[in-house]
């Protein structure tokens, strides 16, 4: 047998490449793959004996030759493929292990431009993909935790099955495949008009399994696309595994976090939020943002946008919580935050708080949109009342309306001194979610401004809020009811502003 290997990451490397030479494998390698083979003391054949021809181009050209890929693509049970072989004096290569150069790991490092590029792996995917095409004859090995497998299968008496064969051409394929796609993000992050493009590729590289998904019945995993970016690259500082619903309500926390420029809060349940609020410092944004709803705040999940001081800390440990997210934590904060052991601490990784595009499956395809990236303004801004709102209800609507575009539609959101006081969240009607909010405030509702994120489809939902004491409402408008929702609201005194944009959220 003879094997061609060609790796990045040395991890287990001289150990397997001891193993396959005490199996009768003959060893061939690039450059830097033989280096550290020699240098494990283990005899090594140079790539240039299998194709007789130097590299070039500062290696850009070095395993694309026919000498290799004919050594690969050949079925052993076709004579006339041997027999070509023998003509032109090629050699069988039997088992391709090749790991490609790291392009994440420089894109995440900042490099760009020529450094990206160069950092693109060709001759390296062309060998797995023609190993793995004819895996029935080649073994295509990728990963470094799959070596000690592959000398378990080499060992056996007839040689690796047909079913490890398939599962090592599966893996071969789809590194390849994630591969590809982090390259095609990054070029296409660089052609704004490529959003949405003719063919979407989707691919990550498992970063850990999880101990289950939304329920313990379900299996889950965290894959990551720019290693060392966002959420997925986020620092655990301390606590107890993340959970998938953790990472869920995490992002849906970080997301909101970051619409505001003053320092502000979130505490997320359920990816939707039981508590918002900006303050002049973090530690009131956080007391601000926990009053909203105290008792839904229990086993939430924190954001913070600013770095976090020992004053909030001390704060946040006084409620139980699942996880805190913020840019950065003091040292006196992490001290204090280590009183809990099991509460999760992130610092996300770089780059924006939501992706460019959101993509869900459906049956047989993916459903995708780009990011909804409004809600910083008010849109058309137009008020459609008789009552104009007055300077502190333009801000106060300002944050209810970026506040209700994170929350499960129907949404609704009542804020006062720039903090939620009562949210609906998620109701198939819109006036029960008036209602739910109009509950969750009780007295504070009184002197309110309300956003939702859809139009009002009939009165009686500007009339709770009415009732309630709400001072001035934000809508995107386009009922067919409009006229009688605005006269429900001139009825009662009530400020209407019109944006002509909604925040749908499913």
């Amino acid at each position: 047998m003879n094997a061609l290997l060609s790796v990045s990451n040395k991890e287990g490397l001289a150990d397997f490449g001891r193993s396959l030479l005490q199996l009768g494998v003959e060893l061939y390698a690039t450059g830097g793959t033989e280096r550290a083979l020699s240098q494990a003391s283990l005899p090594v054949h140079s790539l240039q004996e299998l194709t007789g021809f130097p590299e070039l181009l500062d290696g850009r050209v070095k395993t694309l030759h026919p000498h290799v890929h004919a050594g690969i693509l050949a079925r052993r049970d076709e004579p006339r493929h041997l027999d070509q072989l023998a003509e032109r004096g090629v050699r069988l290569i039997d088992l391709v292990v090749v790991n490609l150069y790291p392009f994440s790991d420089q894109v995440a490092a900042g490099h760009a431009g020529p450094q990206a590029l160069e950092a693109i792996d060709i001759g390296g995917v062309a060998l797995l993909r023609a190993a793995a095409k004819n895996y029935e004859h080649v073994l295509p090995v990728v990963r470094p935790a799959d070596y000690p497998t592959v000398i378990e299968e080499l060992r056996r008496p007839d040689g690796a099955g047909p079913a490890f064969r398939r599962h090592l051409a599966a893996a071969a394929f789809a590194h390849t495949a994630a591969y590809d796609t982090a390259i095609a993000e990054h070029l296409g992050a660089c052609s704004p008009a490529q959003v949405l493009p003719a063919e979407l590729a989707i691919g990550g590289r498992k970063l850990r399994d999880l101990r289950y998904g939304e329920n313990p019945h379900q299996a889950a995993a965290l894959y990551v696309t720019v290693q060392g970016r966002g959420l997925a690259g986020a620092r655990q500082w301390q606590g107890l595994e993340l959970s998938y619903n953790n990472l869920l309500d995490a992002q849906a926390a970080w997301a909101l976090i970051n619409d505001f420029q003053r320092p502000a809060a979130a505490i997320v349940k359920h990816a939707n939020p039981c508590g918002v609020a900006q303050a002049p410092d973090l530690c009131e944004a956080y007391e601000k943002a926990l009053g909203c709803d105290p008792r839904s705040a229990f086993g939430g999940i924190v954001a913070l946008n600013r770095p976090v001081d020992g004053d909030t800390a001390e704060r946040l440990t006084g409620t139980f919580l699942e996880v805190v997210v913020a840019p950065s934590f003091a040292p006196q904060a992490l001290e204090i935050l280590a009183r809990r052991p099991k509460l999760r601490v992130l610092q996300p990784g770089t780059g924006p708080a939501v992706p460019e595009v959101d993509a869900r499956p459906v049956t047989g395809g993916l459903l995708v949109q780009t990011a909804d990236r409004s809600g910083d303004s008010l849109g058309e801004r137009r008020v459609v009342s008789e009552r104009e709102p007055d300077e502190a209800a333009w801000a106060e609507l300002q944050f209810a309306w970026t506040v209700v575009k994170h929350v499960r539609s129907n949404a609704i959101v009542l804020a006062r001194a720039g903090a939620a006081v009562g949210i609906g969240a998620g109701q198939m009607s819109r006036v029960e979610a008036v209602e739910l909010a109009v509950h969750r405030a009780g007295s504070r509702a009184d002197g309110c401004v309300l956003a939702s994120d859809g139009f009002f489809p009939y009165p009686d939902g500007v009339e709770v809020a009415a009732r309630a004491g709400i001072r001035a409402v934000v809508q995107p408008g386009g009922s067919v009811n409009d006229a009688a929702v605005i006269a429900a609201a001139d009825a009662a005194g009530v400020a209407m502003v019109f944006t002509g944009e909604r925040h749908f959220r499913h």
